[in-house]
């Protein structure tokens, strides 16, 4: 095992360089010989940050992990990474997704690290750190923070994202006064952790245990709870076991683990974001992931879980009923119940005594919310490579629209003229807004659920059929077609859509066609003018240089594929083996408890 462990790389041996390493750790008040003694070095990747209030809390949990890893005999060393958090970060948190998963590729591959747990949160987090993680594939678990308490206002409960969008149309719509507006302010956020409705936070967490890279029935326990700590402190213990077993993410992330992962975003009315990660994170692995398989694979799924936005529950709800391992036993054989999973048992050992508390918050097979309306992938000449809705947050009468487009070309555009009570749009009209894709922002910001003007709230409308290349939050709600592929700023039909053209929406048919015959729509396409680069430099320059489109994940192009490109077996800074003899002395080190004592 000591040969084996990448620490025993660096701390090894008798030369100069083990001498500078261990001396620096034995000054930050490790023992003289512990890192020589063959124990694992786990590292502890640490999202915490006050501007992410999400994950404030991550310190506490980090620690527990600390003692989970050194009880089952490893070292655990904390290190930070970016932190994205959605309430604070401009332009979207999205265009730093990549850049994360970057710090915590390289973080991770630099660093005698033999195993690793992630500790994420919000949105970008989940997904960030497990790109990052799957580039190296050591033996990795997930932990993610868990949700907030679910907030109350004047005696109702109250869902971030999900009831704010609701205020704010209740205001212009003159049925809330502003000072009520403000006073819910004071009660969004009752605690630590991420959004405690079926958000995107929710969903990536979920996700994460899904696919098995998180201890079972720890992706839903509120932040506050001990248990999270005592979870944590489980993860700590079970990590240190994975690498003495050699047990890698790429063992765990397999095709049945993605399948698995969609069908449970699917059974739990996820967010449409889990769609651009789960493509993202499978491209670093050997797995294949297309967005048509999120339609093949979702159109039988039982839509079992009763959360907000889409069903009445909270996370809380949702955890004190049995959270995700119930919802995997009742999938049952949907599931590809023999992928291998963290815990080194398969998804159906983990799950065979799952045993549910409310058959309400999580619904039984043959008394589901609905059959098949997860994401549906939508084709046609508007969205050549794909375009998805969130079947159970839109309107049913709006699930098969024809209407003339009312275009925007700019997100800023739309929001300063859509009030406008002169503005021609009723409701059979179609909103497209535009240029809000990967590239054409850059970042593709969550401004998908565009805003209904204030003329139809007024007379009791709130929901039209929305176009765009944007992303929509899974707080979110409504008709909304989004991740439009190609997007406007890399030459997508979406551009060549103008005001007063028909539209056709038929999801139950997976199609999206602009009623715009080919011809005409060349002589657009010649017409048209390229937008250029916006940046000449900085990380929005690479950005816009290399992400990747919506229906491949918005990774970065160069950093598609397995890591294992490196000279020395996808560890291209380790320390060169070259000197056995070296490194067999280091494996008879005298162990640390012998030393105790001795200067």
């Amino acid at each position: 095992m000591t040969n084996r462990l990448r620490s025993n790389r660096y701390f090894g041996g008798y030369n100069q360089q083990s001498l500078v390493r261990n001396g620096h750790m034995q000054g930050l008040g490790f023992p003289d010989g512990l890192l020589r003694s063959g124990k694992p070095l786990i590292g502890i990747a640490d999202t915490q940050s006050e501007l992410n209030p999400c994950n404030a809390h991550l310190g506490s949990i980090a620690e527990a992990v600390k003692r989970g890893v050194w009880e089952a005999g490893g070292v655990p060393v904390t290190f930070p990474t970016i932190s994205l958090g959605e309430p604070n970060m401009l332009p979207t948190t999205m265009l730093f997704r990549n850049l994360m998963s970057m710090d915590v590729e390289e973080t991770i591959r630099a660093n005698p690290i033999d195993g690793v747990v992630l500790l994420g949160g919000c949105d970008k987090t989940t997904p960030a750190l497990l790109m990052g993680a799957a580039s190296v594939d050591l033996p990795t678990l997930m932990v993610t923070g868990g949700p907030m308490l679910t907030p109350r206002f004047r005696g109702r409960t109250m869902g971030t994202g999900t009831d704010a969008r609701k205020m704010a149309d209740d205001v212009r719509a003159g049925r809330m006064r502003p000072e009520e507006f403000f006073a819910a302010e004071g009660c969004y956020a009752r605690s630590a952790g991420h959004c405690m409705v079926m958000g995107t936070a929710s969903t990536m967490a979920s996700v994460a245990e899904a696919l098995g890279m998180q201890l079972p029935g720890t992706s839903s326990i509120p932040a506050p709870d001990s248990a999270r700590l005592q979870a944590a402190h489980r993860a700590g213990r079970r990590i240190v076991d994975m690498v003495h077993e050699d047990l890698r993410m790429s063992q765990i992330l397999t095709r049945g683990a993605f399948e698995n992962a969609v069908k449970v975003s699917a059974a739990l009315s996820g967010s449409t974001n889990a769609v651009l990660h789960l493509l993202a994170i499978a491209g670093r692995t050997d797995a294949s992931l297309e967005l048509r398989d999120f339609d093949d694979w979702m159109r039988d799924v039982p839509w079992l879980v009763n959360l907000r936005p889409a069903g009445e529950y909270y996370m809380e709800d949702f955890h004190f009923a049995g959270g995700l391992p119930v919802v995997m036993q009742r999938l049952g054989e949907l599931l590809a119940t023999d992928a291998m999973t963290v815990t080194g048992r398969t998804v159906a050992e983990n799950v065979a005594d799952a045993e549910c508390f409310d058959d309400d918050v999580i619904r039984p097979v043959d008394r589901p919310l609905g059959i098949g309306a997860g994401t549906a992938v939508l084709y046609g000449n508007l969205a050549p490579d794909g375009a998805v809705i969130k079947q159970a947050a839109a309107s049913s009468d709006l699930m098969q629209h024809r209407g003339k487009a009312v275009v925007f070309d700019t997100i800023q555009e739309c929001e300063a003229q859509i009030h406008d009570p002169d503005l021609d749009i009723d409701e059979n009209s179609v909103l497209v807004v535009r240029n809000c894709g990967p590239r054409g922002y850059p970042g593709m910001p969550e401004v998908a659920n565009l805003p209904i003007p204030r003329k139809l709230l007024e007379r009791g409308i709130d929901d039209l059929v929305r176009i765009s290349d944007a992303r929509m939050s899974g707080t979110a709600y409504g008709t909304v077609v989004l991740h439009v592929s190609p997007e406007a700023a890399a030459g997508g039909p979406l551009a060549l859509v103008r005001t007063g053209d028909e539209i056709v929406l038929d999801v139950p048919a997976r199609t999206l066609s602009l009623q715009v015959d080919d011809a005409e729509l060349d002589r657009r396409r010649a017409a048209a003018k390229r937008s250029g680069s916006k940046f000449s430099r900085g990380y929005a320059k690479l950005y816009e240089d290399h992400v990747t489109q919506a229906h491949q994940g918005a990774d970065f192009d160069f950093l598609v594929g397995r890591g294992d490109d490196a000279p020395h077996g996808g560890d291209p800074y380790l320390p060169p083996d070259d000197d056995d003899a070296l490194l067999r002395q280091a494996s008879l080190a005298t162990p640390v408890e012998a030393r105790d004592g001795q200067a």
